[in-house]
């Protein structure tokens, strides 16, 4: 049993010729709602990937609500801990020029009330083997209290440390498993601009400190992994990317299923790679993530 705990958002969407200028009005040809949030993205992949997966968060009792929880409840993700609380459910607002560019303002609304009772909650739905899998869109305290609360359970706990928060390092440091990008890895290991043989010194290093399993992806390079002292690389796929809004959290969520289900952590950070990249193939984030047949087909196709 895998429990996402983190945020659930609706992404409202708008594409303009060219994006605003402070004060300006200009006109959207587009409009589009799908929804979203990095917790609730994480915990579709998971189990779009084949695991049981409990999401734990908040929603408001607005319109919204319905259509953020639509496609997990389609998939059968439990929604037994996803509270109903006095806030709007959370939103990102995001304009889309042309030429590619964006601006995006995210309002936590529901995701700002979760607190420390409901991470303990979360992890006190789990049992021993179980995995707890957390990001940083949510209360930072709360995520701490989740954190703590797993480590005294015994839970392997696996944090997705984005968006890279002011907290995000001190964060990182409580659970078992890491998943960071190129860019927060730097930040989490004090350094930037590191070749590809200084990340791997960095890596190393920190999880001698620290006991963790690091996992950093690169984006077409794929990810490179050190658990227990030993490394590992895995290739995505060869695409040509439409959209890669998702694949990270596609990423985060086949890995964790893959985990869960008792595969080698090298096929199972493999598989991950190849959902991430076929995330990219189809615009939007939920609607992106691959289901586990498809990911079968690509996976023997690429062996």
């Amino acid at each position: 049993m895998i429990t996402v705990f983190g945020s659930i958002n609706m992404d409202l969407i708008a594409t303009t010729a060219q994006l605003p200028r402070p004060g300006e009005t200009v006109a959207g040809h587009g409009f589009s709602t799908a929804a979203g949030g990095k917790g609730a993205n994480q915990a579709l992949a998971a189990t779009r990937a084949g695991a049981a997966v409990r999401m734990a968060g908040a929603v408001g009792a607005d319109s919204f609500a319905e259509g953020a929880l639509a496609l997990m409840a389609e998939a059968g993700t439990d929604l037994s801990l996803v509270g109903t609380v006095d806030e709007a459910t959370g939103t990102a607002h995001i304009l889309v020029g042309d030429d590619g560019e964006n601006m995006i303002v995210v309002v936590s609304g529901a995701n700002g009330r979760i607190g420390e009772s409901e991470a303990r909650a979360a992890v006190a739905s789990l049992s021993a083997g179980d995995l707890l899998m957390l990001q940083l869109e949510v209360p930072a305290a709360a995520v701490e209290a989740a954190l703590k609360a797993a480590r005294t359970a015994g839970i392997t706990s696996l944090i997705n440390t984005a968006p890279l928060t002011p907290e995000a390092a001190a964060l990182s440091r409580l659970a078992d498993i890491v998943v960071a990008n190129e860019h927060e890895f730097e930040r989490l290991a004090g350094s930037t601009g590191l070749s590809p043989e200084e990340r791997r010194e960095a890596m190393a290093r920190l999880s001698g400190e620290t006991g963790q399993t690091l996992v950093v992806t690169l984006g077409a390079d794929g990810v490179i992994a050190i658990r227990d002292g030993q490394f590992y690389q895995a290739a995505g796929l060869s695409i040509t990317p439409v959209d890669t809004v998702g694949a990270g959290d596609t990423f985060c969520g086949y890995l964790a299923a893959g985990l869960d289900d008792g595969l080698s952590f090298e096929r199972a950070l493999r598989r991950a790679a190849i959902a991430g990249s076929l995330a990219c193939l189809a615009p939007g984030a939920q609607p992106a993530i691959p289901m586990a047949a498809d990911v079968d087909s690509a996976e023997i196709e690429a062996a």
